[in-house]
């Protein structure tokens, strides 16, 4: 596939979108686009919406799918976390994926929604998907530890990081990485290529997502910045990630989360565990499951077209139930 054979919008940014970088405060300088909210016949933006992409992905990927959002009137942004695309990295072979702690990206999204919903109008929604949605349910659910608290109006999880696939038993996964940085360098690669041990970058795509077209684009971003490749975590990431799945299903946490949750989520996920997603789903107070089969690979807002029109659905039926457009005094 060229790139003038690619529909509109997958491989271009949106003129009307702006790039730009968001200091946190740190000084650490991290990615952002936005889409300010389309206001037709005089009507305002629908509301806000800030999404989060997964580990070792970028914005780029999910471009279409951001600008259909701005298209339904909402305000968008999307950023990339921090270590990770064009937010720089933090070993320094640039395609391997580590991290200082989850705890870091958790206090960057609280420290950028602070200032993104004083400046954007409600109601606000919160979107992450792989790692970022494991992310995002950690920030809302540790609020209340927090100095600067997550509460979205209506939060979305797409194939969230709640658990690996993996022959090691989920119990065993944590002592296993931790065993794994012992023995060895801990920043040292988990596997050679590919998402996951063991697969090759030629199965790469088919973990990913049905539909080669999409998959295609993403290696045409890659090619063209550079900068935006990442391959495999390093054993320290794996072992971090562990541990931050553990303390995410401590008792009473996920239970803690009282505002609305759609998860979304395949059974034959070869990167996360549907099993460990079922579980906490089942464990949120207003939460909602859409479930899906063999249909359906890990990125399900890059699937082929029939899987990806009934996500878009899900998510836009429950959006207009959770979070109606507010409508001015």
């Amino acid at each position: 596939m060229t790139p003038a054979d690619a529909p509109a919008g997958r491989r271009a940014i949106p003129p009307h979108a702006l790039e730009s970088v968001w200091r946190a405060p740190d000084g650490f300088a991290i990615r952002r686009i936005d889409w300010s909210g389309r206001q037709t016949a005089g009507q305002p933006p629908r509301g806000s919406l800030l999404f989060l992409p997964g580990r070792a992905d970028f914005y780029e990927k999910y471009l279409e799918t951001l600008d259909g959002w701005h298209q339904q009137g909402w305000r968008v942004t999307a950023m990339d976390w921090r270590w990770q695309a064009g937010s720089g990295r933090y070993h320094r072979d640039p395609r391997l994926g580590g991290t200082q702690g989850f705890s870091a990206w958790v206090n960057d999204l609280a420290n950028f929604w602070a200032s993104w919903t004083a400046a954007t109008p409600g109601p606000h929604v919160l979107i992450g998907h792989s790692m970022g949605g494991h992310l995002v349910l950690r920030a809302v659910a540790e609020r209340s530890r927090m100095e600067r608290g997550v509460r979205p109006d209506a939060l979305v999880l797409s194939a969230p990081m709640l658990g690996f696939v993996t022959p090691v038993p989920a119990r065993l996964q944590p002592a296993f990485a931790q065993a794994m940085c012992r023995i060895g360098d801990s920043a040292r690669p988990a596997w050679k290529d590919g998402e996951r041990p063991g697969q090759s970058q030629s199965k790469r795509g088919m973990s990913l997502t049905h539909d080669g077209n999409r998959y295609s684009d993403e290696l045409w971003w890659r090619l063209r910045r550079p900068e935006l490749d990442m391959g495999p975590a390093s054993w320290d990431w794996v072992r971090k990630a562990s541990d931050s799945i553990v303390r995410l299903g401590e008792p009473g946490l996920i239970e803690s989360v009282d505002v609305p949750v759609l998860t979304l989520a395949a059974r034959k996920d070869a990167l996360v565990s549907w099993p460990a997603i079922a579980r906490i789903a089942a464990r949120l107070p207003r939460g909602q499951l859409a479930e899906f089969g063999r249909e359906a690979a890990h990125e399900l807002l890059r699937e082929a077209d029939p899987v990806r029109d009934h996500v878009l659905a899900q998510i836009t039926c429950f959006l207009d139930r959770v979070a109606p457009r507010e409508v001015p005094a």
